[in-house]
């Protein structure tokens, strides 16, 4: 990945949510906003109510639509045709940002070349958006120079997923809404520390800031650091690892706050990963069903039970202070991460999570600025590179790191799996407004279950009606990986020939039916597009 599609390798907003109420335009795509991130999507109504306008391009009528000025209701997986059409017409109607392509792009010529092809009339054959619709969006976020797009796991969560995200890049450089107030290419973080996880390093081929393993100079600064040799080689995706062990390459796994059972593709496919495994070690804060396979399980502390801080979506670094003990005998993760390393050899001396945080400042420069005292009760955006800077609320004020931001063509491909005969629906999943990712936590919670506890599975009522199905009736969905018995729920939210799952329900999982294709640069797996088939249960 390059060009500013590579500045989203940290999954950072570029942007303020602040700011999220000063923009003129506001494009969601991908994401459902409403239900998955609403502290946000009330700013967004907000803007709406200052004269916002808000387009929504989703494959359902999620309950955004309701405050937008123009729905592009897309099939599942065509977000590249999408983006190009919108291109397109940008380009054609001369609402691009010539001087900020002039002065800080590159490559803008041959990346108009390759986008001639997608003519508001073939945008329309591939994601079956109205012409007209995709147009008047066009000409709301080209015309526009404080907009912002918003997007989440409905753009990345594909075999092209990255693909996607830089399609959403080109778009945000052609108008120079990037480097501004206001504006900004701003991806939502699924989870309360997802962005601080990955800062701190928690993937496979960077140190913490994202400094990559396989420069010797940044190697060698953290051999110094830490005081041991480190491998130059990348490691496994969590994806990766799970196609290893199922192959007898990865003999032991230790999983922490994750429950890759109901969150994976291909449940069957992770659970036989998992048994293949000789060691499996399992730390959380409840017994999922990950955990009820493990030959170890460590009980861990929630956050209200241990100090430390949570990077958020927009780059805030907060604190975060125990409230009350841990109960039993669960342990903050990371008294157990020392006593775990010292039995193994190599003893950590960190006294206190705050020690942690501050050779985390001094191994990343963008946080170097930064201490517990600094933080106190507000927190700090990085980059925060001394002592002095106040932190930074939009990024690329000052122009890019190197110069300029090249524009990278993106072809569209079709999905890994299309429809066929045998299986004619197109599933997508995701989350809904009650539970909560895999459910571990929220499931619990007895109104939540009284009021969304159980699953089911959303169908055009024409569809529905051709199936010979009614409202509330159990049927059967299939697919090439497997089925699973669900509650069918009739809804327009929908369109004809899609069915949608959320991804909450142990008892019927949406991952025993996904397909665990996989992007080709980063690994993720196509979550959002299936093909599967439907039946009436007698």
């Amino acid at each position: 990945m390059a060009g500013l599609a590579a500045i989203f390798g940290s999954g950072a907003m570029t942007n303020s949510i602040r700011e999220i109420e000063g923009m003129e335009v506001i494009f969601i795509i991908g994401s459902n906003t409403k239900e998955t991130h609403p502290v946000i999507a009330n700013r967004m109504i907000k803007a709406y109510r200052k004269g916002a306008k808000i387009i929504v391009a989703d494959p359902r009528d999620i309950p955004m639509v309701k405050f937008s000025e123009v729905f592009l209701r897309m099939r599942p997986g065509t977000d590249i045709a999408l983006l190009n059409g919108m291109a397109h017409v940008i380009v054609k109607e001369g609402l691009q940002n010539d001087e900020f392509i002039q002065g800080k792009t590159s490559g803008y010529e041959d990346w108009k070349s390759s986008i001639e092809a997608f003519t508001p009339e073939y945008a329309e054959k591939i994601t079956g958006v109205p012409k007209q619709d995709l147009v008047k969006a066009a000409r709301l976020y080209g015309m526009s120079r404080r907009a912002g797009i918003f997007y989440t796991m409905g753009i990345t969560q594909h075999a092209c997923g990255t693909d996607n995200v830089t399609a959403v890049a080109n778009l945000a450089t052609l108008t120079g809404n990037i480097g501004r107030e206001f504006t900004g290419v701003n991806p939502l973080r699924g989870q309360n520390n997802v962005q601080g996880a990955s800062d701190a390093a928690c993937l496979p081929n960077v140190y913490p800031g994202y400094q990559r393993v396989d420069l010797p100079e940044i190697r060698q600064r953290f051999e110094k650091e830490w005081g041991v040799p480190l491998s130059p080689a990348p490691g496994l995706t969590a994806t990766e690892m799970m196609n290893a062990a199922s192959e007898g390459r990865l003999r032991a796994m230790y999983i922490m706050g994750e429950n890759p059972i109901i969150t994976d593709p291909n449940l069957h496919h992770t659970i036989k990963a998992l048994e293949s495994l000789e060691l499996l070690v399992v730390q959380d804060i409840f017994l999922t069903e990950t955990a009820q396979l493990a030959d170890v399980v460590l009980p861990a502390a929630c956050s209200s039970e241990k100090d430390g801080t949570f990077t958020n979506t927009e780059r805030k670094v907060q604190r975060v202070r125990k409230a009350v003990d841990a109960p039993g005998e669960a342990r903050d993760d990371l008294s157990v991460i020392v006593e775990l390393s010292g039995r193994l050899g190599y003893p950590m001396k960190y006294a206190s999570p705050e020690k942690v945080f501050d050779e985390f400042c001094r191994v990343w420069p963008a946080m170097a600025g930064m201490s517990y005292q600094r933080l106190g009760d507000k927190g700090t955006q990085w980059p925060c590179p001394t002592k002095e800077h106040p932190g930074t609320e939009y990024l690329y004020k000052d122009g890019f790191a190197k110069g300029r931001v090249p524009f990278l063509p993106v072809a569209f491909t079709q999905p890994a799996e299309i429809t066929d005969k045998e299986y004619p629906f197109v599933l997508t999943t995701g989350r809904n407004l009650f539970q909560y990712h895999s459910g571990s936590m929220t499931r619990r919670v007895k109104p939540i279950e009284e009021h969304a506890g159980e699953a089911y599975v959303e169908i055009n009522p024409f569809d529905a009606q051709n199936a010979g199905i009614k409202n509330g009736d159990k049927i059967k969905v299939s697919s090439r990986r497997g089925q699973l018995e669900i509650r069918a729920r009739t809804t327009r939210r929908v369109s004809e020939g899609t069915v949608f799952i959320p991804m909450h329900y142990q008892e019927a999982a949406a991952n025993v039916l996904t397909i665990d294709a996989l992007d080709p640069k980063v690994k993720i797996p196509e979550l959002k597009v299936c093909a599967v088939k439907i039946e009436r249960l007698d």
